[in-house]
């Protein structure tokens, strides 16, 4: 049956073709300045992404958020480019808050873009003296109503990711694809360790050289996005380094494999490391990482893909993507099996 095969290449090709090709959806890369006091008028630059802020510009509305309640309202609007413009705020001289500092969230509304968000875009802070049963008119006059929302097909704009949010599609499907095959390749380690068949060894041996396969490249771009997003390749995060030493277990796999002469004592011996191996994942993949701080999502007990991770539009293209390369690693997989019974069958032809 081949059906399964073309699936899987259809499903890569979708993935890698439409996760490129789909842009991101509008969004606010930064503001200056990023601080302010009450009572003060201030004029904030705002840089844009994929923004056309001089169409219908004169319907470009624009706010900073004091919390769910409070918010004001740009009294002047600017637009000096497509992706650049400059608002005006006149801010209250009370605070309706008794905090002395207090984040501001950006949001700005465009009749073709959209709304977007910027949060923690800037820090207001409050007189010494601020009576905030003053200020609560004036910080709700001019509340959010009504926001527009783009109906483009657009992946999200979320700040730091920037472009490189496309690599959801490509780094973690491999992860997702790379423990499939590598639970095949144990329960194959199983399979012989109960029936003694050279055929079981075989197929554990090839799952496990497209899944160390697969590892590696999660790595790989793993490293290119943490120097787009962190700043360098490897920077010793906890998910990085739990990574690689899981990565090096199975290495060592193929290693322990080609020091027996004997075939039944290899297929033996590896087949108990291999189910060994599989079980060392869950810590090091699963566990440890969540239980320290770490620059990777998912750090801290939360788990990652959560909807700050993906939205309905990135699903879309997520799910078909990992189903993908899991066929097309199982694919494979059939393939250098098949590569091992023949040179196996030869040998025994000699």
């Amino acid at each position: 049956m081949t059906w399964w095969k073309i699936l899987g290449v259809c499903l890569m090709l979708y993935g890698l073709i439409v996760g490129m090709l789909v842009p991101l959806k509008t969004g606010i890369i930064q503001i200056s300045p990023i601080t302010a006091k009450s009572g003060e008028s201030i004029s904030f630059n705002i840089k844009g992404y994929n923004s056309s802020y001089h169409k219908q510009s004169e319907n470009i509305r624009i706010w900073f958020k004091l919390d769910s309640l409070y918010t004001i309202k740009a009294n002047t609007i600017e637009v000096q480019s497509p992706t650049n413009l400059k608002a005006n705020f006149v801010f209250p001289s009370q605070l309706p808050t008794t905090q002395a500092q207090q984040e501001l969230t950006l949001v700005l509304e465009h009749p073709t873009d959209g709304t977007s968000v910027l949060p923690s875009a800037a820090f207001i802070t409050a007189p010494a003296e601020n009576d905030s049963l003053k200020s609560i008119q004036a910080w709700t006059k001019t509340p959010m109503e009504n926001l527009i929302q783009s109906e483009k097909f657009t992946f999200p704009y979320r700040g730091i990711l920037g472009e490189t949010i496309r690599n959801t599609f490509y780094h973690v499907p491999l992860w997702f694809a790379m423990m499939l095959i590598l639970l095949l390749s144990m329960l194959q380690s199983i399979f012989y360790l109960k029936n003694n068949t050279v055929i079981h060894d075989e197929k554990a041996n090839a799952y496990a050289q497209i899944g160390l396969l697969y590892g590696i490249l999660g790595l790989v771009t793993g490293a290119i996005w943490a120097k787009y997003t962190w700043g360098a390749y490897w920077s010793f995060d906890p998910k990085q380094n739990m990574s690689a030493i899981a990565m090096l277990i199975y290495l060592a796999y193929f290693v322990l494999r080609g020091s027996f002469e004997d075939d039944e004592k290899k297929a033996r011996i590896s087949a108990i490391y291999n189910i060994f191996a599989f079980v060392m994942l869950i810590p090091l993949l699963f566990i440890i990482p969540r239980m320290v701080e770490s620059l990777h999502p998912g750090n801290g007990g939360n788990p990652g893909l959560g909807a700050d991770d993906l939205d309905s539009t990135m699903r879309m293209i997520f799910y078909p993507t990992i189903i993908g390369f899991m066929l097309f690693g199982l694919w494979l997989s059939q393939l250098v099996y098949r590569k091992l019974a023949i040179e196996r069958q030869l040998l025994e032809e000699e």
